[in-house]
């Protein structure tokens, strides 16, 4: 039996804030979508401005008329969180002191900050998480999640993005005494923790399930769901990559959680109600669809999904039917491992890894390339848009276009 639209849907995770703003991993609805009109351009996007910034893969923000970056101090073990304002001028800096962290692939921040109620939330690659004021940086409170949840780090870092509710900031230590915690956004009092699987890479989403929200994330052994007021675990999806390298932010079209790792594939699940509980059950699987970084953006029905690997590395862009798995059109080679993907209200945006920013057409039926232009150096970074503006990061430098 097929439940309707209406029982799964995405949260609005956001509290008040400007209809323009970009305020936390994937946007403000926390899926990748663009509430806006974008036209294809023709020839170079104008360069609002830029600054050099420090190593990380942490995506930029933009909230309360603020674009906020989570880097690195160069040459030392620091951690600095920089908010400009929306024509490039520094309003402040915070830094903090972390452990030594090294790492194959950059030893920076990779989870993005989040903005809720004038706070800035922030975990960083040792997995220091910091609740700070957004109009001057000072430290509220904070939390050595490792430490406290007794985890060991993962292999490139901590680096799934923190997600906060009306009362909550939700996030993944992995640890044994803890795999997902909530804490009280304004106070970050302990309120409920859960679980003992290891994290993996992957940033969490909310969603409303039979009427019921529900807080979803992708740890080391599968995809859990759980109850936000109390951490009880309301369904749960077997899936195990091999080198624990999730990533991808578990995505509902329909009625159907579409969840991916890049050893494992992918994997299409039915939530549904039953007898007070909610029972996962398995619509199809493929091997084939190997997401790696990226999370896939949903389209009129369709799912825009980037794959990678991990032997002969390259990354192929689809065009899947949620409901069945099939492919309906490929494209590959738009990055090695990865490249993002969002969504306008007619469009889709993909910026492949090596600074190319896309428009395409969201056809079912073939790839279709609408504009295309350099905007940065290679980059595994997220980008961040508001009110015209289009934000992305790559090794060295932060660089804001104007897109409308």
């Amino acid at each position: 039996m097929r439940h309707g639209i209406a029982l799964i849907t995405l949260l609005c995770v956001v509290v008040p804030l400007s209809a323009g703003d970009w305020p936390q991993w994937l946007g403000p609805t926390r899926n990748g979508v663009i509430p806006a009109t974008i036209a294809p351009w023709k020839g170079p996007l104008e360069t609002a401005w830029q600054v050099e910034v420090g190593e990380g893969h942490s995506s930029p923000i933009i909230a309360a008329g603020m674009l906020i970056l989570h880097d690195k101090a160069a040459g030392v073990d620091e951690e600095v969180l920089t908010a400009w304002d929306l024509t490039g001028k520094q309003l402040w800096q915070a830094r903090n002191q972390r452990v030594a962290f090294s790492s194959q692939f950059g030893v920076g921040p990779r989870a993005t900050p989040t903005y809720a109620a004038g706070k800035v939330y922030t975990v960083g690659v040792t997995g220091l998480l910091f609740c700070r004021d957004a109009q001057t940086g000072k430290e509220l409170w904070s939390k050595n999640l490792l430490e406290e949840f007794d985890a060991v780090n993962l292999y490139f870092g901590v680096s799934s993005s923190p997600l906060v509710d009306e009362k909550h900031v939700y996030v993944m230590p992995g640890g044994k005494k803890g795999s997902i915690v909530a804490f009280d956004k304004n106070t970050g009092e302990l309120m409920w923790k859960s679980g003992t699987d290891r994290a993996s890479y992957s940033s969490p989403t909310l969603a409303t399930v039979a009427g019921e929200k529900v807080v979803i994330f992708q740890t080391e052994r599968g995809v859990v769901g759980l109850d936000p007021a109390n951490g009880k675990e309301r369904f749960r999806i077997p899936l195990k990559d091999l080198l624990n390298e999730s990533s991808t932010t578990p995505v509902l079209v329909g009625d159907l959680l579409f969840a991916s790792s890049v050893t494992y594939g992918s994997v299409g699940t039915q939530l549904l109600p039953t007898d007070g509980k909610l029972e996962a059950k398995q619509v199809w699987k493929s091997t084939k669809l190997t997401c790696y970084f990226g999370t896939p953006v949903e389209f009129n029905g369709m799912l825009y999904v980037v794959t990678g690997q991990i032997i002969k590395p390259t990354a192929t862009l689809h065009c899947i039917d949620p409901k069945t798995g099939d492919i309906k059109w490929s494209k590959p080679g738009v990055g090695t491992y990865h490249a993002t993907l969002l969504r306008t209200k007619d469009k889709l945006l993909m910026l492949e890894e090596q600074g190319n920013l896309v428009m395409l057409s969201p056809s079912t039926e073939s790839y279709q390339e609408l504009a295309r232009t350099p905007l940065c150096q290679m980059t595994w970074a997220h980008p961040a848009y508001a009110d015209g503006l289009f934000a992305i990061r790559d090794a060295k430098t932060l660089k804001v276009v104007k897109l409308k």
